[in-house]
């Protein structure tokens, strides 16, 4: 008898995904629906699955979605000494530079940092920054991230900048921040896994916040209001506010602000993007 209830069991699964791919899935839910099914037979695992689900992210996301902006760009001055360049490459622990001339309007090219390995003590004297500088990218905000990707990996590069309709830079972006809406977080020695940021601005009104966000330090900088009690982090405000889990791509809009949860698992939401509709936010000023 429980041979009979497990190839019933077997048949109704495999009819489900039959009918989905001879009804020719419609949409990207309906499709992910399946690869979910898939996963909960054990045919891949939990993180196979979120990778194909950032595939599919990546494709409906912009490059002003994630990037580095304009503010938060380190640079090296094209008048900069070597020593100089030496100090702030230490300090900031990155391995490629935008080197500007008169301001970050201005962004004459790429440093590595590897480059300047087999710099000896003699040539660090009268150091030439112009033979070491690479050629930079330059790529519009809208620029889709599937697409971005493509092209770092046909020319073999690992960072772009990002100007705006009026042809300012409005900020960077790298080959990493590409992958980790992918793979997750990328961590190096670099990072500190206690000093994470909670609140990243992506240029103008677009936020990336952990949903781990104290209620008071989101409230602060947005703005708002957002009370429950026994509630102390702002993802779970937001469960709280919508009854259920929800998934990635899904968007919530409170208040003034629109979430859209950018990471996440079968238990909980990692990361929201936050769109500021009203543009009131107090920390961005």
């Amino acid at each position: 008898m429980a041979d009979a209830d497990n190839s019933g069991s077997t048949k109704g699964w495999l009819d489900r995904i039959y009918s989905v791919f001879t009804g020719e899935p419609q949409d990207q839910k309906q499709l992910l629906e399946l690869l979910k099914n898939l996963q909960a037979a054990e045919l891949f695992g939990a993180d196979e699955l979120t990778m194909i689900e950032g595939v599919l992210q990546v494709a409906d996301m912009q490059v002003r979605d994630i990037m580095i902006p304009r503010g938060q760009m380190v640079v090296l001055d094209h008048e900069d000494s070597f020593t100089e360049i030496i100090e702030k490459i230490t300090e900031s622990g990155h391995s490629r530079f935008p080197v500007i001339d008169d301001d970050k309007d201005d962004v004459v090219g790429i440093l590595l940092a590897k480059d300047l390995l087999s710099v000896s003590h003699e040539q660090s004297q009268n150091f030439e920054i112009n033979e070491y500088i690479r050629s930079a990218s330059f790529i519009p905000e809208s620029k889709r991230l599937n697409v971005l990707l493509k092209e770092f990996r046909l020319n073999r590069s690992h960072m772009a900048m990002i100007v705006d309709e009026y042809g300012g830079v409005s900020g960077l972006i790298t080959i990493e921040d590409v992958l980790e809406q992918i793979v997750g977080k990328i961590d190096d020695e670099h990072d500190d896994e206690d000093d994470e940021v909670d609140i990243q601005p992506h240029g103008v009104n677009r936020y990336s916040v952990r949903a781990l966000t104290p209620l008071p330090k989101f409230n602060d900088y947005f703005n708002t209001g957002f009370e429950i009690e026994d509630v102390e982090t702002i993802g779970g405000y937001l469960l709280r506010q919508i009854g259920y889990l929800p998934e990635r791509g899904e968007t919530i809009t409170l208040d003034h602000l629109t979430f859209k949860v950018m990471s996440a698992d079968s238990r909980q939401v990692h990361m929201y993007q936050v769109i500021d509709n009203g543009g009131l936010t107090a920390g961005h000023h």
